[in-house]
């Protein structure tokens, strides 16, 4: 009976030992209108070895859990790669805003990697492009992997306001 209750206090306090060495970052403000931006963001995490992936339509959140922050991280940079965009709980996960402008006047711009699955991402887009100063239009449409921006407009600024609207993408 001693080394039952012996085996069992140490198995507890091994599981508190791995659940509190692990890593979790809420990702808010990120663009998730649909079923599908929700399988999107869960799809990016596909592949990646001990994080878990919870994306939450209604709140914008995802939140990342994982084994330690190094994988916690490369799965912010997954979901970062797959065109969505936010703000981290944690100050040691960073979502790379790099996107490739070079913050310059531009009169077009080719964009890829901006997740579009449905007619609301559309929708963001031109909302957020039409926050930018310059921008006369853009061929963004469901399911495109890139579109071109139009106008007479600085790069950066484009990124910019597709990040401030939960996505993300890169110059091509």
């Amino acid at each position: 009976m001693k080394n039952l209750i012996v085996t069992v206090v140490a198995a507890l306090a091994f599981t508190l030992t791995v659940r509190a060495s692990e890593v979790s970052a809420k990702i808010t403000g990120v663009h998730l209108c649909c079923p599908g931006c929700v399988k999107g963001a869960n799809k990016a995490m596909e592949g990646i070895q001990g994080v878990t992936a919870t994306a939450n339509e209604e709140q914008g959140i995802v939140t990342l859990t994982g084994t330690d922050t190094a994988t916690v991280q490369k799965a912010a940079d997954a979901l970062v790669a797959a065109g969505y965009f936010g703000k981290s709980s944690d100050p040691a996960i960073k979502l790379n805003a790099e996107t490739g402008a070079k913050g310059k006047d531009v009169k077009s711009l080719e964009v890829e990697n901006v997740h579009l699955c449905c007619g609301k991402c559309v929708k963001a887009v031109n909302t957020a492009l039409g926050e930018v100063k310059g921008v006369t239009g853009n061929t963004a449409t469901k399911g495109a992997k890139s579109f071109t921006v139009n106008g007479d407009f600085n790069d950066k600024e484009v990124f910019a306001a597709l990040q401030k609207n939960g996505l993300t993408g890169q110059a091509k």
